[in-house]
């Protein structure tokens, strides 16, 4: 009868498999500790996200002021190549780089960026002055004259407003603002007031598919 293996041999035979497991358990945590260090959590968690400019921020988290409107021309004081910048200010606890690439934690009181506002070139053709010629002079082409068409004005003025239809036609087209003053300028009209907005088609406008039925 052979003899039976003695503990230390058993113990010998199991601790072989158990040993290589556990070496490859921490293989694989090793590799795991590795991966979420140097991956794009281990970079959000260190630090190494860049901040966000303060002109990214998403609606809601800036408030800005409204523009100051020059009286004479009633545009914002700033106009120029037809954009106007206007001073906003991230939302108290917010931190984000400012304009000169600062990271700031903002209170609610600091300037972070300036936004661009449209504005127009007015150039003294006022709308109101237009609108009144052409409404009591039109008949003698006063609101030619006055936006800088000499030639129409005097044809009007010798023909009594083309018989008063010319004046009718002039009158509705100054006052919706299709006919303006012949330098291409803007009427002068209250900045908060009533004005035409020309829409058009761009490679920026978005432009849903018709459903027919």
């Amino acid at each position: 009868m052979g003899d039976a293996p003695g503990p230390s041999m058993a113990a010998s035979r199991v601790s072989g498999p158990v040993a290589s497991e556990t070496a490859a358990a921490r293989l694989l945590a090793a590799l795991w500790v590795v991966s979420v260090t140097t991956g794009p959590w281990g970079a959000a968690a260190g630090g190494g996200e860049e901040s966000l400019k303060c002109e990214d921020l998403k609606v809601g988290q800036y408030i800005c002021k409204d523009p100051k409107i020059n009286d004479a021309t009633q545009e914002p004081v700033n106009c120029t190549n037809y954009t106007a910048h206007v001073p906003c200010f991230p939302a108290p606890n917010i931190t984000c780089k400012d304009s000169g690439g600062n990271e700031t934690h903002f209170t609610g009181n600091e300037i972070g960026f300036l936004k661009p506002i449209s504005c127009r070139n007015v150039n003294g053709y006022s709308y109101k002055v237009a609108v009144a010629l052409s409404l009591f002079l039109g008949w003698l082409g006063a609101d030619r004259f006055y936006l800088g068409y000499p030639a129409l004005g005097l044809l009007k003025f010798c023909t009594v407003g083309f018989c008063g239809i010319g004046s009718l036609i002039d009158f509705i087209l100054i006052s919706m603002q299709i006919v303006g003053p012949s330098d291409g300028s803007s009427y002068i009209i209250d900045y908060y007031g009533t004005r035409l907005t020309r829409l058009s088609i761009t490679n920026e406008t978005f432009r849903k598919t018709q459903l027919y039925p």
